[in-house]
């Protein structure tokens, strides 16, 4: 096939046309991509077939590239079908996405469970014609392993069962994302007395009554919502819900959004309690299909961390550094509220821990995160991110807006270019939130993954940047909270890896072959940044005044650092161990609920127990409709490689700039630049000359003493 003359949706390569990419086409053009692919396939194991009858030594060029090219076919097309679902929502796109996911399903399986191209891939991998480089039999190991978990050792009706699970599990976990997408945009609250958003600043006024207009809310004298008078709309998504959680005195409505929050897609039509015990359950029958104990067995068999007791043992060591130290914060809490005389400094609730670690933050920091916003304007943040880039990279980060197709007003095309001016990646940055259309949440996805053909020539990587922070009113820009300036460094990170990478096989550059456990590790480490001096105070200027962050603020935003710090790790350790419990001890068969497995693991990793109507799991959408079932606790595990990683800046002194420059060069020389080349263990040791320890980010986290 050419792609002079095709369809936007199945062009193939470079980037998408994606105002011409409809849901009509989806339905029209899939179908016929699948039919072609399976017809490239076929003759593939045709060819491959032939060969080994024929007792003929295969090499690398023979299977990988060809089996690579279908691959990316399909990834490319359904890639961004799956992209606009998530950043462009629309009943009709769900629709058209639901209806060919099977097929997509079936086409892969298919792939997987070919026997020719596993005794093919075994003979090249013990036998090959040529000798392999350690990236090319860590690449076809990879894929052994997934053919094996993708059904390849099942026969007959084993192998049908396991399919039919395997679209029911895709169809499940959809289903379960658009309930989350649908309960988060379907709860809205309008109110019209000042004395309800009491103790919001006025960024959080503006951005209800933004709402209040997109809704056609008006304030009753018929003059359109403002952020002075009213109306203001509250909602579940998080520019909305942190902010008045955060700051609204009026505590009957905090534990009314927070009740709402907590209890989102666990009722009505939406209620993702069934899908979930379904997506456990299934799960757990493929795992077993497989030869795995339980689906944790099959998911930590692609990853860093040995096993389940690896994993646990852990999570709690930093349980055990964590525990006593939130219980403190808590109390702490209770006393500060008790200082201001409130009610609930004897109750204290968990819709009240976010307003009160507020005001504590205050009396010890006089640090105000909201006053904070204005000298952190999205574009300084940008300039102080890529000039940090090319501090420790070496790179040039240049705005290309126009030069690409976009599929919203709000989103950014940048390039990315090496010392000497040559180019080496490109990004699309969607910064805002948009909760009608766009998921929660944000996170890097590949647009392009770098490659070269057969002739030589390179398609550089593209990633996608999605964020969801606080949106640009009519006469003010995007002033950013400290915590959305840490999730763009964080998912900045992310495209790092992706865009400086150095390998030439696309199934091993980026993160693509990263074990999960691994793959947040540039992510965190960027950061780490977000308080280093040259960096923050580089970047945070008053938007109107241009003046810098005063001295003052930037010293109590490192104090600040680990305030709080206990509760945090406590948070990810119960999220963690729920996960890990889920898929590896709960099944019908227990007679115990998912949520009742949780409640069960609660005194040990909460101090403030969840209330009856907390149905968290109905929006774990991470382990549920993401990829980190069975590994949530990657984020921790991860976070002791980043933590470790920073503590090597550190150690050589983060105003030292010529060892600073060096230090980032070497680690854009393995971590950014090896992708899944190798193991991380491998990488990770190159860069640092050893294994990690936690040290570093229990230091960092402020458990010291509570881990002595």
């Amino acid at each position: 096939m050419t792609t002079t003359s095709q369809p936007a949706l199945l062009k193939g390569q470079g980037l998408p046309d994606y105002a011409a990419i409809t849901p009509e086409q989806v339905g029209l053009h899939i179908p016929a991509l699948l039919e072609d692919l399976e017809g490239d396939f076929a003759a593939l194991e045709a060819d491959l077939r032939k060969r080994l009858e024929a007792h003929e030594a295969l090499s690398w060029t023979a299977v990988m590239p060809p089996l690579q090219r279908i691959g990316e076919k399909l990834r490319w097309s359904w890639g961004v079908i799956t992209h606009l679902n998530a950043v462009c929502n629309s009943t009709e796109l769900r629709e058209a996405h639901a209806a060919q996911q099977p097929e997509v399903v079936r086409f892969s399986n298919r792939l997987g469970q070919s026997a020719v191209l596993h005794q093919a891939l075994e003979q090249l991998r013990h036998e090959p014609s040529q000798p392999l480089d350690a990236a090319q039999r860590r690449i076809i190991d990879a894929e052994l392993l997934s053919m094996k978990q993708r059904g390849v050792g099942l026969k007959g009706d084993a192998q049908t069962a396991f399919n039919s699970a395997s679209e029911k599990l895709a169809e499940l976990s959809t289903k379960y994302s658009n309930n989350v997408l649908d309960a988060t945009q379907g709860w809205s609250l309008v109110l019209t007395d000042p004395a309800q958003v009491a103790g919001l600043p006025d960024r959080a006024l503006d951005t209800l009554a933004a709402a209040a207009r997109d809704a056609g809310d008006r304030h009753q004298d018929g003059q359109e919502a403002s952020g002075e008078k009213g109306p203001w709309r509250l909602g579940l998504d998080m520019p909305r819900y942190i902010p008045f959680l955060t700051h609204a005195d009026n505590r009957d409505l905090r534990e009314t959004v927070y009740r709402a929050h907590v209890g989102r897609a666990s009722s009505g039509d939406l209620d993702n309690s069934s899908l979930i015990e379904s997506i456990l359950s299934l799960r757990a029958e493929q795992a077993k299909s497989l030869g795995y104990a339980h689906w944790a067995d099959l998911s930590l068999a692609s990853k860093m961390a040995s096993d389940v007791n690896a994993v646990e043992a852990l999570l709690e060591e930093l349980r055990a550094a964590a525990k006593p130290t939130a219980e403190a914060e808590i109390d702490a809490l209770r006393a500060c509220a008790r200082r201001h005389h409130a009610s609930e400094a004897n109750d204290l609730q968990p819709w009240d821990v976010t307003y009160w670690a507020e005001k504590l933050r205050q009396e010890q920091f006089d640090l105000n995160q909201e006053a904070l916003r204005p000298w952190f304007p999205l574009p300084q943040v940008l300039d102080g991110l890529f000039a940090l880039c090319g501090r420790l990279f070496g790179i040039q980060i240049t705005a290309a807006d126009g030069e690409a197709p976009i599929w919203h007003p709000d989103v950014r095309f940048f390039r990315v270019s090496d010392r000497d001016g040559s180019p080496l990646a490109a990004f699309y940055l969607d910064p805002y939130s948009r909760p009608a259309t766009k998921r929660g949440g944000a996170w890097m996805d590949e647009c392009l993954n770098r490659s070269r053909d057969a002739n030589g020539e390179m398609t550089l990587p593209v990633a996608y940047l999605i964020c969801n922070q606080t949106p640009p009113t009519d006469d003010t820009p995007s002033l950013m909270s400290f915590e959305e300036v840490e999730t763009l460094f964080h998912e900045f990170g992310h495209g790092l890896q992706h865009m400086l990478t150095t390998v030439d096989y696309p199934q091993a550059a980026g993160i693509n072959n990263v074990e999960w456990d691994a793959v947040e590790l540039p992510s965190q480490f960027m950061e780490n940044w977000c308080l280093d001096r040259s960096t923050l105070m580089g970047m945070a200027r008053h938007w109107q005044t241009g003046e810098p962050l005063p001295e003052s603020d930037f010293r109590k935003l490192q104090q600040a650092r680990t305030f709080m710090a206990g509760c945090a790790t406590l948070r990810q350790v119960h999220f963690a161990l729920t996960d890990l419990r889920l898929h590896s001890q709960w099944s019908e068969a227990l007679g115990i609920t998912p949520d009742e497995l949780r409640r069960e693991l609660a005194p040990a990793t909460t101090v403030i127990a969840p209330i009856p109507e907390d149905r968290f799991l109905c929006a774990f959408g991470h382990i549920f409709a993401g990829g980190y079932s069975a590994g949530y606790y990657s984020y921790k595990w991860a976070e002791v490689l980043s933590a470790d990683a920073f503590a090597a800046f550190e150690e050589q002194g983060l105003d030292q700039e010529d060892q600073v420059q060096a230090t980032g060069q070497r680690f854009r020389d393995t971590v950014l630049s090896m992708g899944g080349s190798q193991s991380p263990a491998q990488v990770y040791e190159a860069f640092r000359g050893r294994q990690a320890t936690t040290d570093a980010l229990i230091r960092h986290s402020g458990l010291v003493t509570a881990a002595a």
